[in-house]
């Protein structure tokens, strides 16, 4: 069984209570949540929230009945890999089945496509990784535009390498953690404490698709950019 899986904390402070506030029509969580309930290779869905409005509307759209979050995982500083944990035991209890996957949409991450979700699953499939994670090319670069001061005060390239890196298209690829989807192995989930200590590997998103709600100005941002992206759907 693939378990969809969205974390929605009733507490925010950029924005407040984003994960519910409507957006283009529609609660932001809705964004995620109607995705993973339309996507053909996801089997059942569970919402994690200390929030009881969200969670009744959760469960009235089809979310497994697996109870409000627990105090301690409903905290500023509750880590993410906690609240996975407790909500793939939660929801493989309410199935009855088995989870051969964990997949987790970032609720305040709402410009990701179905194709996203279809193609971090299925690099999942084929590579058998601990755990796939959403990233994008970084705009900055730390072998050419990234720079830190020394002791000194005088600023050096982050990680320099020798004869340095004069062009960006020389540099080293990086990527950006971006916070939109991921699929995570089981027993990876169970047994680790951290989300980097086994095999993560990449799925590249556009940058675009990528965009993180932290702010008022990112929910108006992505707003606008729903909003667009419906209109040239219906023309």
């Amino acid at each position: 069984m693939i378990l969809g899986h969205i974390g929605a904390r009733k507490g925010s402070k950029g924005v407040v209570r984003k994960n519910f506030r409507e957006l283009n029509g529609k609660p932001l969580i809705d964004w995620s949540l109607d995705q993973l309930f339309d996507h053909p290779m996801v089997d059942a869905v569970v919402v994690s929230t200390d929030d009881e409005e969200i969670y009744a509307h959760a469960v009235a759209k089809g979310a497994l009945d697996i109870g409000l979050r627990p105090a301690h995982l409903a905290t500023d500083t509750a880590p993410k890999w906690g609240v996975w944990q407790h909500a793939m035991e939660a929801g493989q209890t309410a199935a009855g089945q088995e989870v051969s996957a964990f997949l987790d949409l970032d609720c305040t991450s709402p410009l990701r496509l179905p194709e996203d979700i279809t193609g971090a699953l299925t690099l999942f499939g084929q590579e058998a990784p601990d755990m796939v994670m959403s990233v994008c090319e970084a705009r900055k670069n730390p072998y050419f535009n990234l720079v830190e001061p020394d002791e000194s005060g005088a600023l050096h390239v982050s990680k320099p390498l020798p004869g340095g890196v004069w062009a960006r298209q020389a540099a080293p690829k990086v990527y950006e953690h971006a916070a939109s989807t991921y699929v995570v192995a089981p027993d990876y989930l169970r047994t680790a404490e951290t989300i980097y200590e086994g095999r993560v590997i990449p799925f590249e998103m556009p940058a675009e698709r990528c965009i993180d709600i932290d702010s008022p100005l990112d929910f108006a941002m992505v707003d606008f950019l729903l909003a667009d992206f419906l209109k040239r759907e219906d023309t």
